[in-house]
């Protein structure tokens, strides 16, 4: 990781967020907590509950209204390029654009780079390890529009990885992808906060919370619950299945 940032600093802190869409509607308030390196927070709630926008807002693509939104210590726009890693949900990618899988994951590293300058050895080896990491070196070369949902994800993630970041933030990367690229995404996502990452993803199955994350997030336009992933499971055990099946608010 070339970003150095104090191992003391919260990854991600927001007190009394407030956060706009770019026409000035209010998309998310009341939120408040905290993230430390090596957690996973899975951040949940219907769809339409702010997931995505709380995300975006941390990637430093949407406007905070009010409150504050800190990235290891710093406003999202002030860290280094390429220290934050924000992977969409795929359905928001164009799938027809005529990229390799080798091409969509070495974009990772223009961050780092610039778009100008070339390659070096270890550009290109950081590019394969990432695709080693989500075992994908075998269809470097395959167009993207050709892959199946869970290989489009993987790709992504493996650009995130390239990039070096020092967040992750994955929405809803499990969705639509079958059991065993799920399994594949548990054991990449662990092993990110395993080697000190802080990661945040957006969900809204929470069959495996326990295994997936650290601490829970429940927003529906504003913070409803927060903490370690026992105490809100615990203290709410109709939550999975209350969430599992969100519904579509105007």
């Amino acid at each position: 990781m070339t970003t150095a940032v104090a191992v003391n600093i919260a990854a991600v802190a927001a007190r009394d967020l407030e956060v706009a869409y770019d026409d000035g509607r209010v998309g998310l308030t009341g939120v408040n907590f905290t993230l430390t390196p090596g957690q996973v927070m899975g951040v949940i709630g219907p769809n339409g509950s702010g997931k995505s926008t709380l995300l975006k807002a941390t990637a430093g693509l949407l406007r905070v209204r009010s409150g504050t939104l800190l990235v290891f210590g710093k406003q999202p726009a002030d860290l280094e390029p390429g220290s934050i890693a924000y992977v969409p949900q795929i359905e928001a990618v164009d799938w027809h654009f005529p990229a390799t899988v080798r091409d969509i994951v070495s974009m990772g590293r223009f961050p780092k780079i610039g778009r100008l300058r070339r390659f070096s050895a270890r550009d290109r080896r950081l590019v394969d390890e990432a695709l080693g990491a989500v075992e994908m070196l075998g269809l470097a070369e395959r167009p993207i529009g050709q892959l199946s949902g869970g290989q489009q994800q993987r790709a992504f993630i493996a650009r995130a990885i390239a990039q070096e970041p020092a967040i992750y933030l994955l929405d809803e990367p499990a969705t639509g992808v079958d059991a065993a690229t799920e399994e594949k995404l548990l054991h990449l996502v662990r092993a990110l906060a395993d080697g000190g990452k802080p990661v945040m993803m957006s969900t809204h199955d929470l069959e495996r919370a326990r295994e997936w994350f650290d601490r829970l997030l429940v927003l529906d336009t504003h913070q409803v619950l927060e903490g370690p992933t026992d105490d809100v499971l615990t203290a709410h055990p109709g939550l999975s299945h209350s969430h599992a099946h969100g519904h579509h608010k105007p």
